[in-house]
């Protein structure tokens, strides 16, 4: 049995929601259970992913905080629905903080665990707080202005995407765009295509504290950001990475290169999906990463 309970922290003067997941029974003797703190896809809120990878994890023995970053989900912060990576570094500081007060959990062995672009910000965030002894990525983007800039005009993009940060600088509302539409009809989209439809537009991925908004600066973080930095400096902490075989979104590529760029100890698990989103919810893959998870944290945390 797991005890979820919902729990709030602060950073930098915000309030974010969490889920903290406790797995019932005895803890281990004379302490508390390790831990594991999530961060997940791009829009994501903890009711999602996050939340289905850490109520997975929980049932393996691991106490659990999933969480809503701040702009996003039943967390503060604006503006809303903004990507903000330095803050989501700092708000995976705050939640290890927040762990490591817990009474149920034991301080010295906690783990980052990310989904999709989770992956690269737990990659980055553990490589730099020596707090954290693990880090674990499924179905990971471990993005880089190295590869985003290829097959696009670069400074092209950057200087449209400034714009719109110069108009809300003075004075312009902040400006919105969906996270994905059901066709190239409907217009432009954060996400286009139709597997990112199949899960945030649809009954797989709905809640209620998820909108079809994000805005349109956020895209300028995604290809400006370098989370694969983390690779060459998280030694010598252990590293896995789970990832489909074929994945139109977070490329096995780039899996493939954060892993050449860790050291040991190090494992590269390849699951047999087809595409990106069948990491997000879909068996028997679901499963698969877990195991894979649950055998290396055994083994390392």
């Amino acid at each position: 049995m797991i005890l979820t309970t919902r729990v709030e922290f602060v950073v930098d003067g915000l309030t974010l929601a969490g889920d903290l997941r406790v797995p019932g029974g005895a803890g281990p003797a004379g302490g508390g259970r390790p831990a594991l703190v999530f961060t997940g896809p791009f829009t994501g809120v903890r009711s999602q992913v996050t939340g289905l990878y850490a109520e997975r994890l929980a049932e393996r023995g691991y106490v659990t905080l999933a969480f809503d970053h701040r702009n996003w989900g039943e967390s503060e912060g604006l503006p809303r629905r903004d990507e903000d990576p330095q803050g989501k570094l700092r708000d995976l500081r705050g939640a290890v903080s927040f762990l490591r007060s817990r009474a149920e959990v034991d301080r010295e062995r906690i783990g980052a665990v990310g989904v999709c672009l989770g992956g690269g910000y737990a990659l980055k965030f553990a490589a730099f707080d020596p707090r954290v002894r693990i880090f674990v990525g499924i179905a990971g983007a471990y993005n880089n202005p190295y590869s985003m800039r290829s097959g696009m005009d670069y400074q092209a993009a950057l200087a449209g995407l400034t714009d719109v940060l110069e108009r809300q600088d003075q004075g312009g509302a902040v400006e919105y765009i969906p996270v994905v539409s059901s066709s190239p009809e409907e217009g432009e989209a954060a996400m286009p295509g139709d597997e990112p439809y199949a899960y945030y537009g649809t009954s797989r991925g709905a809640s209620p504290h998820w909108s079809n908004s994000v805005t349109r600066a956020s895209v300028r973080e995604l290809v400006t950001m370098d989370n694969m930095m983390g690779a060459d400096f998280l030694s010598p902490k252990p590293a896995l990475i789970v990832h489909g075989v074929v994945d139109r979104f977070c490329s096995p590529e780039g899996a493939e290169e954060a892993f050449r760029r860790l050291d040991q100890p190090k494992q590269l698990v390849w699951v047999d999906a087809k595409q990106h989103i069948d990491l997000y919810d879909r068996e028997p893959y679901v499963t698969q990463a877990v195991d894979a998870t649950a055998a290396f944290l055994a083994d390392h945390l």
